[in-house]
């Protein structure tokens, strides 16, 4: 089989539905849509969810949880990711974005305690947790809080 005996398979390519052309077309007069009723009208039809009066579906279900609109979002980065960086780097969210580790100097960043710190590193982030903070001091490093 070469490219050029490639053919589409029998009624893949269908003629497009050209409504409102006579009679003789069989899609004349009321152009497939009926006789009166709100979809046969110019712009009818109804919006998604509509049940007719009847009270919506997304309406008759229960609201679930809480949602708190004063909740602060961290970008969560391990000690462990840390190790990327020089001996004596002062690690700061402009610093972080370079290496690729956040997206937007908007995100806040929370450094967390999981694996290794090998390199001395003074931290300039929003959040540092307890066991981060202990691993960061022992090498030699400092933790500032902005």
């Amino acid at each position: 089989m070469n490219l050029s005996e490639l053919k589409s398979p029998a009624g893949s390519n269908k003629n497009k539905k050209r409504v409102g052309r006579g009679i003789g077309s069989g899609h004349g007069k009321t152009s497939t849509r009926g006789h009166k009723g709100q979809k046969a009208r110019s712009g009818g039809g109804i919006r998604p969810g509509f049940e007719g009066g009847q009270m919506p579906l997304q309406r008759r279900i229960p609201k679930r949880g809480f949602n708190n609109i004063f909740r602060k979002e961290y970008v969560i980065i391990n000690v462990k990711d840390l190790n990327r960086f020089e001996d004596g780097t002062e690690v700061t969210p402009e610093v972080l974005l370079q290496a690729g580790l956040i997206k937007s100097l908007k995100e806040k960043v929370k450094i967390l305690g999981d694996g290794e710190l090998d390199k001395k590193l003074v931290l300039k982030v929003n959040k540092v947790s307890q066991q981060a903070q202990e691993k960061v001091t022992a090498k030699g490093g400092k933790v500032e809080v902005i």
